[in-house]
């Protein structure tokens, strides 16, 4: 296997399993307000984005189809999911196998607001073992599937972009790991995987595709 230099991941539907939670609330709030997306539209459109890229996303098909939000959609849209996460968010299982079995630099480069991406960390107790070296997309003026926020990062821990192996549950994301010249590894084991969550990460074009975090951990030689 090639010597990679540096591992980043990716953090919700890879770190912490806060997908699946997320795009049914969405989901559910968005039909109520007359867009009803198909699950696999949904997953293939907006995981991944940041926050502001998605909720731009929303208002034009609104727009679109003629359709009024409700003023505070943005915040309508986060405000249920977010006493979920302080319930239930839990860390997916492996996680810390995986960096175990690597012996290089590591860090997050999340979609996710700097202080939700904090947040979500801290229930699920992985904080402390990435920081200080957790980026969100705030940072950078153009969120996944540029790939702004993953040079953003190897530039931080000191990596060269073609040395970085990438974590991705998104197509957004394989494609932002793509265009910065890293190797973009896809992961299916979080709770809101379908069946073609595979496919999909492979056509945006993951050059690997795993199911759990196990499996990373031994691709690594654990």
């Amino acid at each position: 296997m090639t010597k990679f230099e540096a591992l980043i991941f990716d953090c919700d539907g890879v770190l912490v399993d806060s997908e699946v939670i997320a795009i049914q609330c969405e989901r559910e709030i968005l039909a109520d307000w007359g867009l009803d997306y198909e699950f696999e539209t949904f997953v293939q459109r907006f995981v991944g984005l940041h926050n502001r890229d998605f909720h731009d996303a929303i208002a034009a098909d609104a727009q679109a189809a003629g359709l009024a939000l409700p003023d505070n959609f943005r915040t309508a849209l986060h405000a249920n999911h977010w006493k979920r996460f302080e319930a239930e968010l839990t860390a997916i299982a492996g996680v810390l196998d995986v960096v175990a079995a690597f012996p290089g630099l590591q860090a997050v480069a999340s979609s996710s607001e700097a202080d939700k991406l904090v947040r979500k960390l801290e229930l699920a107790g992985l904080h402390e073992t990435f920081a200080p070296h957790v980026y969100s997309s705030d940072l950078v003026a153009n969120g996944k599937p540029a790939p702004d926020l993953f040079l953003l990062a190897a530039d931080r821990i000191g990596a060269r972009p073609e040395t970085c192996v990438v974590i991705e549950d998104s197509v957004n994301g394989v494609k932002a790991a793509r265009a910065a010249g890293m190797t973009a590894w896809g992961f299916t084991g979080g709770g809101h995987a379908d069946a073609g969550l595979a496919g999909r990460l492979s056509d945006a074009g993951a050059h690997a595709v795993f199911a759990s975090h196990g499996d990373i951990a031994r691709a690594f030689g654990a």
